[in-house]
């Protein structure tokens, strides 16, 4: 699969044609107009089998492409996007293929490998806070610097406090070390330190990773379909930005935890709390994980009450609040977007299998410095959903061993972070009602 920013010679579409085609020309004398106008009946013949849409029978096969093909006509002509969608074909490879190719070391989880890293971590952590404590919140620099370093403090601060977000996840995922119990007793202290159920959200979080790209039972950014947005569908750029802002916020805490946001419809209704044990989610052997979560959360958010009474609100929110809104943000980002382009489908009951759906998802790099604080989660992503054991220290190797088995099937995109979540929030709108394989659509 080819990386972001294909030459135009794989697209097919020159600037000049996306130019015409943005502009969108009137392509069949009754007044319709279609964006991919300018396409070559070669180039609409190759993405109706990428998107695997039905024509019909039609007079004109021509508008019959063009107007099957209008919902995803903005996806195909951004030039930064990949070269072809994942494939619909089922793989011919198994998951023995793939684990094969993979150097038997790379799954081997060393408890004092991690330890390292979540120390240098916290490191980080307290060399930023102490320096932001000390001098800015002590006001040594002029106010207009101050103006300038506190965004530098907050993101900083938040970037690495997602670094130990993603090291409660490898715990969760039992990737942390070989030993259960002290995985889960770490994931709770870090988890509940960022005010996140560990318990709650392992438990999720594993149904996300057992259901990946099911139509109907992804746990998370599970698509809505067109019956279920009704006339909920917009186009308008300011609107998709306010929902932008929306998502990246409180998209997280509450949104996704209180009230499953983005969670399958099959929730709907439901209680669907993450804070409660009786929720839906959870099974009856679950509920005591599930309040030990909260007593852990309770404490953590007790210890933020006793720093906000002692320290005052103003000194906790620069130090802690906003940085940790900065983490959420993150999470939430990261998350969004390894699950929700142009170029991904869903599978129904009757196309759905686990390699499929563990295919499902993308590479992304969000820069050396940002990838390196996020312990790499983003840009090893694939192989994370087929092997989510393997620690993150091998998981670039692991990449690079199963690309040759998995070919095609292994999605990497390089469009800027700000322009693919564009892309994926303004054109990722619904999925078909139909069955089989859908990929979204704008309205």
């Amino acid at each position: 699969m080819g990386k972001g920013g294909e030459s135009k010679t794989k697209s097919g579409v020159s600037k000049k044609q996306q130019q015409i085609a943005t502009d969108k020309i009137n392509t069949d004398g009754g007044g319709q107009i279609y964006q991919l106008a300018n396409l070559d009946d070669k180039e609409l013949v190759r993405w109706v089998k990428e998107y695997g849409v039905s024509i019909g029978k039609s007079k004109d096969t021509r508008v019959a492409m063009l107007a099957a093909l209008e919902p995803y006509a903005t996806g195909i002509l951004d030039p930064n996007r990949p070269a072809h969608n994942l494939p619909l074909e089922k793989p011919k490879f198994t998951l023995s293929d793939i684990r094969n190719a993979i150097p038997k070391h790379c799954f081997e989880r060393n408890l004092f490998t991690s330890l390292t890293h979540l120390a240098s971590d916290i490191a980080l952590v307290a060399a930023t806070f102490y320096v932001g404590y000390n001098y800015l919140s002590g006001n040594s620099f002029p106010l207009w610097v101050n103006v300038l370093l506190w965004p530098a403090y907050w993101y900083l601060q938040g970037a690495f406090l997602t670094g130990i977000w993603v090291l409660a996840h490898e715990c969760g995922h039992q990737g942390f070390s070989p030993y259960e119990s002290v995985n889960n007793f770490i994931g709770t202290i870090l988890h509940s330190l960022l005010l996140v159920p560990y318990h709650s959200w392992r438990i999720t979080h594993g149904k996300h990773h057992s259901n990946t790209g099911s139509s109907t039972n992804d746990e998370v950014f599970c698509p809505s379909t067109r019956s279920q947005m009704g006339e909920a569908i917009t186009d308008s750029p300011l609107v998709n930005a306010f929902y932008i802002v929306v998502m990246l916020t409180i998209g997280w805490m509450p949104g996704y935890l209180v009230f499953n946001a983005t969670g399958p419809a099959k929730y709907k209704g439901k209680n669907a709390n993450h804070f409660s044990p009786s929720a839906v989610m959870f099974t009856t052997e679950q509920y005591w994980q599930i309040v030990q979560s909260d007593i852990a959360f309770l404490m953590a958010f007790a210890l933020l009450c006793f720093c906000v009474y002692t320290f005052g609100f103003s000194l906790v929110a620069a130090h802690y609040l906003v940085p940790y809104m900065i983490t959420n943000y993150h999470l939430v980002l990261i998350t969004f977007l390894q699950h929700t382009d142009v170029y991904m489908p869903h599978f129904d009951d009757s196309e759905w299998s686990w390699l499929r759906g563990a295919l499902c998802t993308v590479d992304r790099s969000f820069g050396s410095f940002l990838d390196h604080c996020f312990h790499h989660i983003a840009d090893t992503h694939v192989c994370h959903h087929v092997f989510s054991k393997i620690p993150f220290y091998h998981a670039a190797e692991a990449t690079e061993a199963i690309k040759g088995v998995v070919g095609d099937y292994y999605l990497q995109d390089g469009t800027p972070i700000a322009l693919a979540l564009w892309r994926a929030f303004s054109n990722c709108k619904y999925i078909d009602d139909h069955e089989g394989i859908v990929f979204y659509k704008n309205k």
